[in-house]
């Protein structure tokens, strides 16, 4: 790193964010032969979300072997000390140009302008708050997301509260309600406006239907009441038009209303340096080296799309990592892209561009519409069937992949486009 007179810090590779996704683009650029290389962290320490989730469950595909957040996140941080990879915590970023001027602020080092050849995104997301639902009834205390829930409990020591509904049934959601009820609380159901979980299956399993928690599909909250606190809120079944249905209303009684209810990748940052969203994913449009529509700016992990597990997050961000690493170093030119496209039962396909002319197995990752059973992925590139994979279940709730093999990226020649067909 290279400090001028202007005060402008320099730097070859930038990485905002030090959680899973950060670390490992970091590592790789590291590992890449990046001396010049600053990671960004605004928390106190770095790890990101896994700091808080206590539960088992994380690096099966990774390590080969059972690991709770924080242990799969120390793996990382210990492999970034040993790199002697600078981490900077405490640290807000405050813009990123797109001309890769970053400009931050700390107690420890003030006002910083830094400079660099390479940016890599990993901000992450956020939880969606109750204002985004639109849920009629009072503004009382006892409503969390569920994030903020299992901050307060598995990081902070407080339990939010004894009787407890929760709203919407994304992995976390789900893994809220196990946790509560080993804390002593009562979870007296979890509610789902559409007829399936966002959730993994597993989670559903070893969360709600191993301690007899209730899941109504195809439900949602209608009324919320209590006035300094939540007192009970009132559950309706939905039509297809997710309307709530006159005549079906249950009743709880409850302290707590937990919301599960989505995940927004955070890229305010991404907007300020002109990068191209994607309405589908709200995350950055990519190519399939994970660059951005600015160039030499890259994105990966939850800010680009929202994973179900971090060995992806972190897979993918190797992939960042080194592609940095190689623009910063000028091996990186700019290509003509072919888009990818989204067929009939597919949303959200990451990367939305493939390079001509390159020759590397690319993973397509999306998310099925709806829940498919016995159906079959095609890929095809114009009329050619390019790649095919049939499963017994295709869900909204976990992330599927289709590897287009390098022979077969070479070859490209017109748009690809994903899609789900057959099935029951």
């Amino acid at each position: 790193m290279s400090n001028e007179m202007s005060g402008v810090l320099h730097v070859d590779v930038l990485v905002v964010g030090a959680g899973p996704a950060g670390l490992a683009a970091a590592i790789a650029a590291r590992e890449d032969g990046i001396d010049s290389l600053l990671v960004l962290e605004r928390e106190h320490n770095p790890g990101g979300i896994l700091r808080q989730c206590i539960h088992n469950g994380f690096g099966l595909h990774r390590f080969k072997e059972e690991l709770t957040g924080p242990e799969y996140a120390q793996r990382d941080i210990d492999r970034a000390r040993e790199l002697k990879i600078e981490i900077q915590c405490d640290t807000t970023v405050l813009s990123v140009e797109a001309d890769h001027t970053v400009t931050c602020v700390s107690a420890e080092h003030g006002l910083q302008v830094i400079k660099a050849k390479a940016i890599i995104l990993a901000m992450g997301c956020r939880e969606r708050p109750r204002g985004a639902l639109g849920t009629p009834g009072t503004r009382c205390a006892g409503i969390y997301s569920a994030g903020t829930a299992q901050k307060f409990v598995n990081l902070e020591g407080y339990m939010p509260g004894k009787r407890v509904v929760i709203l919407g049934s994304g992995d976390i959601g789900l893994i809220m309600a196990r946790r509560m009820t080993l804390q002593g609380a009562k979870v007296l159901a979890c509610v789902e406006i559409m007829p399936y979980s966002s959730g993994l299956n597993r989670n559903i399993v070893q969360c709600l239907e191993d301690y007899d928690i209730p899941l109504y599909l195809s439900h949602t909250v209608i009324d919320i009441q209590g006035r300094e606190r939540l007192s009970g809120v009132t559950v309706a079944k939905v039509d297809e038009n997710r309307r709530p249905i006159p005549g079906t209303e249950i009743q709880f009684d409850c302290d707590t209303l937990l919301l599960s209810v989505g995940l927004i990748p955070e890229n305010e940052l991404s907007q300020g340096a002109g990068v191209s969203l994607s309405p589908l994913t709200s995350g950055a449009v990519v190519d399939d080296a994970l660059q951005t529509s600015v160039p030499g700016i890259f994105a990966c992990g939850n800010v680009l799309h929202v994973h179900d597990l971090v060995d992806h997050v972190s897979n993918e961000s190797f992939k960042a990592g080194h592609a940095a690493a190689a623009y910063a170093r000028g091996e990186i030119a700019e290509a003509q892209t072919i888009e990818v496209r989204d067929g009939s039962g597919v949303r959200g396909t990451v990367p939305q561009r493939i390079r001509q002319g390159i020759d590397t197995e690319i993973d397509l990752m999306f998310r099925p519409s709806a829940v498919f059973r016995k159906a079959t992925c095609v890929v095809r590139c114009g009329e050619r069937e390019i790649a095919r994979r049939k499963a017994p279940i295709f869900t909204p709730g976990e992330m599927a992949v289709m590897t287009l093999k390098p022979e077969v990226v070479a070859a490209l020649d017109g748009p690809v486009t994903v899609s789900i067909e057959g099935g029951e």
